[in-house]
């Protein structure tokens, strides 16, 4: 019994969902602290030079599409229409995406003073704060494809020890 790698689209649409799931929870109101509007700039400035505000584009095209397959089931003849729909709602909601930039700007306000952003924004202006952000994406898909692999074999292992550990025990499995 072997275990699946998972899919890295599903991964990508799972960290971005992730990440606005934990950045409504950062931003509740029980949670709430006044920032200032110049340390939510200078965050939203760190974002943008990383390169991560990117990285949460699909986040308003996911909710249109997700809201548009909800439909789909009950009215598959509807599919052209549907499709019509989603790519003007699209096009209408396309600065939404500067909404979900704020959002993540204020979760990282809240982690970062605003002196601290400064320093993070001058480094990322550097040649290797901009190398940094160029690779990082892809140190990171690695990183997963690795752990992957790794976590892959080392549960064959612990499959194997259950296995024979639950056969001592007279439960073969």
């Amino acid at each position: 019994m072997s275990m699946r790698a998972p899919d890295m689209r599903a991964l990508s649409r799972l960290a971005a969902v992730a990440a606005v799931a934990c950045t409504c929870f950062w931003l509740s109101p029980a949670s709430a602290q006044e920032l200032s509007k110049a340390t939510i700039a200078a965050a939203r400035e760190v974002i943008i030079a990383k390169g991560a505000a990117t990285t949460f584009d699909p986040v308003v095209r996911g909710v249109i599409e997700k809201v548009k397959q909800s439909f789909v089931p009950t009215n598959p003849n509807l599919s052209r229409e549907l499709d019509e729909v989603a790519a003007a709602l699209e096009k209408e909601y396309d600065p939404k995406r500067n909404e979900v930039l704020d959002q993540i700007a204020q979760a990282y306000a809240r982690h970062f003073t605003e002196p601290e952003l400064k320093q993070l924004l001058v480094f990322y202006k550097t040649p290797l704060g901009q190398k940094w952000a160029k690779e990082e994406p892809a140190a990171v898909q690695e990183s997963i494809h690795r752990l992957t692999e790794w976590s892959n074999e080392f549960g064959e292992v612990v499959l194997g020890r259950f296995r024979n550990e639950m056969a001592k025990k007279g439960h073969p499995l």
